[in-house]
């Protein structure tokens, strides 16, 4: 029996001019999609109403009982679906994902202006599909539309008079419907959608060489500009993560129906971070969920594809552009350096999201805003060197930093301020004396 995987980025594992800011500094890790469990990632290139959508899948398992459902706003032809290469979304994934970058405290006995430096650091379906499962289909009010082979996937494009002849057609078909779908088709037909369906054809992708399957990729004109994911909630475990790559010419992009939220950035967080980045990040998106009421869309990253600061991996090249559907990019621009693919703005989003909260699909819109935003973290290391003078001063405001860092990195993930304190090698020895509370000292 199919395994269903139903539309959007759940579907794809269920069963579819600001002011610049520089920051500089050391980037030494990142948090990739790979940080999570269950992540699915995809792909938007929007440009008016022309939409191209690449879907990664994590299916794994035996590729027999792989399907995907997924539903489109418009008939779908064999040109408008293509199979994508997964490098491409993996580096993607690795440009803009929230990075540690470090910095290394100077000689305090070199004379500086100590202000100024804190400032700057601040189914199986034949291809041709019989006459006599044609007929089943009418039966049921469904409509096979048209069938294509693209790659190592059969597709199917089916439109539907009713959500309980399409559910039941699936259901004859093999293909593992969960229960309360109707009503989630259902609203997908009054909205003139059809359905997007494909499974692997096993012959072809033993041809192909690949030992996964690859993102498929799509492309259509319709003035939705969504991601349907309540399909994919039905039958899911829990809470689901989705990773959006939406890639424009205008701006930023963020959803209309649910908040999106920038995650804390840009703050100094204890050295051992380092090591544990991580766990660091999980913690702290964690925390801003359940803040957020487990509603939220938060943005990770928001830039100019034409260059970064500072750089988890190199922007994408031209080439790299057109293989995910940026078709404003020129061919005669192939060959440009990465740095140089220009008029492209990336913003990825990251939900974690279930049917309990969130009851809707996706809806995006473009915005304006070309302000460079990245979820940044700092890691400062004390100077280590043989001083040549007394350095009380440093060591004082020392401490009192990483006494800073270690209430900042509790107040970020949840983490105990006693087991923090005790993995920071204080200077002198010893953290600051917490300060007495100002209506103790009034009775003393």
């Amino acid at each position: 029996m199919k395994m269903l995987i139903a539309a959007s980025a759940a579907l794809l594992t269920f069963t579819f001019a600001g002011a610049v800011q520089a920051f500089c500094g050391f980037y030494v890790a990142r948090a990739d999609a790979d940080l999570f469990n269950e992540a699915s990632q995809v792909v938007l290139v929007r440009d008016g109403d022309r939409t191209v959508i690449t879907m990664a899948n994590d299916f794994e398992g035996d590729v027999e009982d792989f399907a995907m459902v997924i539903p489109v706003p418009t008939f779908i032809e064999r040109g408008q679906i293509n199979v994508a290469e997964r490098s491409v979304i993996e580096h993607l994934d690795a440009y803009t994902a929230p990075r540690l970058v470090e910095y290394f405290d100077p000689d305090p006995c070199q004379r500086f202006d100590y202000d100024e430096l804190r400032r700057q650091n601040g189914p199986p379906f034949p291809l041709a599909v019989a006459e006599d499962a044609a007929a089943k289909a009418r039966s049921r009010g469904v409509t096979i539309e048209a069938s294509y082979a693209v790659g190592e996937y059969d597709i199917l494009i089916l439109s539907a008079e009713q959500s309980d002849g399409l559910v039941a057609w699936l259901r004859e078909n093999g293909y593992r419907i969960p229960d309360g779908a109707d009503k989630v088709v259902g609203s997908y037909l009054k909205q003139n959608m059809r359905f997007f369906v494909a499974k692997v054809n096993l012959e072809a992708q033993a041809k192909s060489g690949y030992s996964y399957l690859r993102p498929i990729q799509v492309a259509y004109e319709s003035k939705k500009f969504m991601l349907p994911i309540r399909l994919g909630t039905l039958n899911a475990k829990g809470q689901q993560e989705l990773y959006v790559y939406a890639l424009t010419r205008s701006g930023r992009v963020e959803t209309t129906n649910y908040r999106t939220v920038k995650l804390p950035s840009n703050l100094d967080v204890p050295v051992f971070v380092k090591d544990e980045f991580g766990d660091f990040y999980r913690s702290m998106f964690e925390r801003q969920t359940a803040a957020n009421g487990n509603r939220a869309v938060f943005l990770e990253y928001a830039w100019d594809m034409a260059w970064c600061d500072p750089c988890a991996a190199d922007p994408l090249s031209a080439d790299e552009l057109r293989k995910l559907g940026v078709f404003w990019v020129g061919a005669d621009n192939r060959n440009v350096r990465p740095a140089q693919a220009q008029d492209v703005f990336v913003t990825r989003l990251h939900v974690r999201y279930d049917q309990r909260h969130f009851p809707e699909d996706l809806i995006f819109q473009e915005t304006g805003d070309r302000q460079n935003f990245q979820g940044r973290y700092v890691v400062r290391h004390p100077f280590a060197g043989k001083a040549s003078c007394d350095i009380g001063d440093y060591e004082q405001a020392l401490r009192e930093r990483q006494s800073r860092e270690a209430e900042q990195l509790a107040n970020l993930t949840g983490w105990a301020i006693d087991d923090i304190r005790a993995k920071i090698d204080f200077a002198g020895g010893e953290p600051p004396a917490a300060e007495e509370p100002w209506w103790k000292r009034l009775w003393n």
